[in-house]
């Protein structure tokens, strides 16, 4: 055989070869070749997930999801494949897929996070104070046990109501399966419920359990206190102690004044921006509001005093130059005096038993004071103070209406500010026309206003502060024989009542 033929032959052969493997290329691309395609979305609700990082076993493409949770991997051979879709906090979800030539198979994949297999906690119970409690502390701390199947992390939210308002007290984040309340109110049920989170799954709730609160003291002062931006009232026992909040910490309440024969208190409270009466029990409860067409009005607010009728029946206030009496359940609205001169009532004292109504008028300005006594039906009697310079107030009259007991800056310092220099309490007799001077003990650079009788009438309640508005006052006691003997009663506090 010479070369030339074996040239020949070889020739032959790669062409074979060369044509046979372009016909196994064209058979893979006509019949092996498939596609896959879908959607992504969460478990449960169907929304989208992009990003989505999707691959397949055996090895293909490794594609991601657009925005709307779409994929495709094309030129897959056919085939069986495990389909698996990936990414940060969720779980990684497989899926069988057949893929066959020519054709597209559409796989919808859905996903839950990582923590979808978490289980809850539960609570066990509540544990202290035991359901249906009786004379419970009023600051008592609450006790429950819980646990969590993972031991994750769990926090607590505490619930709290009663059946003496809406108000639904809600205290959250707490760590520990213990919590102190503080505060609570006087001889009230409460209902709570303890929620227990772990961050992954639904809060869970315990059941509604119970207890009672103790009975309120006895206590006999009343006065108010600023607490950040509000007066808030309260009251004390004759020491100064066992002290009781009355009202709500995000209402501006003051001048608390108590009727022995209905052991209902009244005091002012901010309405809008208006001022009305209203009245309530000596814990607080039965809050009910007397005035609604006509507010307490007056040239200062933080001056204006009304007063209770002797049997608790009534209430007397001012409004501007004219005073009104009104029926404790806000009925039986009556005009009972209004000033001939124009002036304004600050301060009203009545002693209805004996007919004897005692006031307080001023100016614009709080100045030009009058303090003088009419009878029920409006007529003059009794002028005790005129045609003097200065603040004057701390009206009030004694059980049996012999005495009367107001306050005058002796200074006679006027200013648009109404600021008290030198401030004292004095007695005035009414069968002798005399005038006792009450603060003859009282410190320099001081001022004793709101002056009031004790219930036995042989002491007299006040407020005492220094002069310069700015540090906070005291409620102090005198005996009225014995004007060397002041006590210091309740620290930061005014406007006292003592009944």
């Amino acid at each position: 055989m010479t070369i030339k033929i074996y040239t020949r032959y070889i020739a032959i052969i790669i062409s074979s070869v060369l044509l046979c493997v372009g016909c196994s290329e064209d058979t893979i691309d006509a019949q092996g070749l498939g596609a896959i395609e879908g959607k992504v979305v969460a478990a449960g609700t169907n929304e989208p997930l992009a990003n989505v990082k999707i691959t397949t076993n055996p090895s293909s493409s490794t594609v991601f999801t657009d925005a709307e949770g779409v994929y495709r991997i094309s030129d897959v051979s056919s085939g069986e494949y495990s389909l698996t879709a990936q990414k940060d906090g969720l779980l990684a979800q497989f899926e069988s897929v057949t893929v066959v030539a020519d054709g597209t198979v559409e796989v919808v994949v859905e996903m839950s996070p990582e923590t979808a297999a978490n289980k809850a906690p539960q609570i066990n119970g509540l544990l202290v104070p035991e359901e249906g409690a009786i004379d419970q502390p009023i600051e008592l701390t609450l006790t429950w046990s819980a646990e969590d199947p993972e031991d994750d992390t769990l926090t607590y939210t505490v619930t709290l109501k009663n059946d003496r308002n809406t108000t639904v007290e809600l205290f959250e984040n707490i760590a520990d399966t213990t919590y102190t309340v503080s505060e609570l109110l006087y001889g009230t049920k409460y209902f709570w419920q303890v929620t227990a989170t772990d961050g992954i799954n639904t809060p869970v709730n315990s059941t509604i359990a119970t207890f009672q609160t103790i009975a309120p003291p006895n206590n006999r002062i009343f006065y108010t206190r600023a607490v950040a931006d509000n007066s808030v009232i309260y009251s004390s026992d004759e020491t100064g102690q066992n002290e009781i909040r009355l009202t709500a910490l995000d209402k501006n309440s003051f001048r608390p004044r108590k009727s022995p024969t209905t052991q209902r208190i009244a005091f002012l409270q901010l309405v809008g921006t208006k001022v009305h009466l209203f009245t309530m029990n000596t814990d607080g409860a039965q809050l009910q509001q007397i005035t609604t067409n006509v507010p307490v009005v007056g040239f200062n607010l933080g001056e204006i005093d009304y007063a209770w009728s002797d049997n608790g029946a009534k209430l007397w206030f001012p409004n501007q130059d004219t005073l009104y009496s009104i029926n404790a359940d806000g009925s039986g609205l009556q005009q009972v005096y209004k000033t001939t001169n124009g002036k304004l009532i600050s301060s009203v004292a009545v002693n209805d038993a004996l007919g004897i109504i005692a006031l307080k008028t001023n100016n614009l300005q709080g100045y030009e004071v009058e303090v003088f006594t009419i009878t029920t039906a409006g007529q003059m009697q009794d002028m005790i103070l005129s045609g003097v310079k200065g603040a004057a107030g701390g009206v009030h009259l004694s059980i049996d209406g012999s005495q009367l007991v107001y306050t005058h800056d002796i200074s006679g310092f006027e200013n648009a500010a109404y600021r008290q220099l030198d401030t004292h309490m004095f007695l005035y007799t009414f069968s002798e026309q005399r005038t006792v001077d009450m603060s003859i003990e009282k410190p320099m650079g001081t001022n004793d206003t709101e002056a009031r009788f004790s219930p036995n009438q042989a002491m007299l309640i006040y407020t005492h502060a220094v002069n310069d508005g700015v540090a906070a006052p005291s409620i102090q006691i005198i005996p009225i024989a014995n004007l060397a003997d002041r006590t210091q009663l309740i620290d930061n506090a005014m406007m006292a009542d003592w009944k």
